[in-house]
C-alpha cells in the first residue's frame, strides 16, 4: 500500500467534528502562521523582530496573525511596563507542539522545493 493510499477509519467524523478540524487545520496551516511559529521557535521576540524574520509579511497581517495565535493559545503576549511599552511574543507549550509538527513539513519542503519548481516549469509548457 502506498503512502497516499490510507484506509478511511470505520467511524467517520461527524459534520461538526469535520468542520472543527477543518477550522484548526486552516488556521495552523496558514502560510503566515507557519512562518511566525518558525520565527518564534528559538525563543521570545518583539514585534519588529518577528516582522524582520518573516519576509514579506505586512504589519496588518502580522498583527492579525499574532492576535489569532494568541486567541488559539499558541502564542503568549507579555507587556512590560516601560516607556515605550515593550511587548514580547513567545510560543506556549501548545505552540511548541505545533512547532514540532511543522518541522517534518519544513524538512520535506526543503528537500523537494527544487523538484516542485521543475515540475511547475514543465507543467507550464
Amino acid at each position: 500500500m502506498s503512502e497516499t493510499n490510507i484506509p478511511v477509519p470505520e467511524s467517520a467524523l461527524s459534520a461538526t467534528e469535520c468542520k472543527g478540524l477543518a477550522q484548526v487545520l486552516a488556521s495552523v496551516g496558514d502560510k503566515w502562521t507557519i512562518m511566525v511559529v518558525g520565527a518564534l521557535s528559538r525563543g521570545s521576540l518583539r514585534y519588529n523582530e518577528i516582522q524582520r524574520r518573516v519576509s514579506g509579511i505586512s504589519q496588518r497581517m502580522l498583527t492579525l496573525t499574532l492576535k489569532r495565535l494568541e486567541a488559539d493559545g499558541i502564542v503568549t503576549r507579555t507587556v512590560f511596563p516601560s516607556v515605550p511599552p515593550r511587548v514580547d511574543y513567545e510560543l506556549t507549550q501548545l505552540g511548541q507542539t505545533l512547532r514540532g509538527a511543522l518541522v517534518p513539513l519544513h524538512v520535506w519542503a526543503s528537500k523537494n522545493k527544487e523538484t516542485i519548481a521543475r515540475n511547475r516549469v514543465d507543467a507550464a509548457k
